[in-house]
């Protein structure tokens, strides 16, 4: 619990004016949710907080490496990431989260913790096929490579082509499908 702490903003202290923060962002951090997404990372996260008389705006800039485990190989490596984002948050009668980059809080709210955000943005900025850097060459290469396009993959029958079921004369038809062939 302590921890998570660390990623608390004080509001009430602060001017009208803007704030800057720094967060380091380790495998302490990412054990604090409990996800399977990424497995670790160092990353140096700057936070700068507009704040004004209805508004408070936060730029996150967010650089490092994290660790994910290959899709393809099962195997962990560390991707490079870069994010910025912006969080913009209002004061109003209840707290409640308006859109992904948009909260409203009370204006008796004394702290906003980050922590969540700042994982939120760098587990967007993860990308779906998550692969080893020596496989994304070898993807590349082959969308690039004007001759792999008709190559073959994956193959059904023995001799690449799908079997037509429906020519299959050998054994007895069954009478519901021998009326859908006379529609032919």
């Amino acid at each position: 619990m302590k921890e998570i702490k660390k990623y608390d903003i004080n509001l009430v202290r602060l001017g009208n004016k803007s704030h800057s923060y720094e967060f380091e962002l380790d495998d302490h951090f990412f054990e604090l949710f409990s996800q399977q997404l990424i497995h670790g990372g160092n990353l140096k996260a700057e936070v700068v907080l507009h704040k004004s008389e209805l508004l408070l705006q936060f730029d996150f800039h967010i650089a490092g490496k994290v660790r994910l485990t290959c899709d393809r190989s099962l195997e962990e490596f560390e991707y490079p990431l870069e994010v910025k984002q912006t969080l913009h948050v209002r004061f109003g009668q209840e707290e409640v989260e308006l859109d992904e980059n948009v909260l409203q809080i009370l204006p008796e709210t004394q702290y906003i913790n980050i922590a969540q955000h700042l994982y939120d943005y760098i587990g967007l900025a993860v990308p779906m096929k998550k692969l080893h850097p020596r496989f994304v060459e070898e993807d590349q290469d082959l969308e690039d490579d004007p001759e792999a396009e008709g190559l073959l993959i994956y193959s059904t029958g023995s001799d690449g082509e799908e079997e037509d079921d429906d020519d299959d004369e050998d054994g007895p038809l069954d009478p519901r499908f021998a009326a859908l062939k006379k529609l032919k």
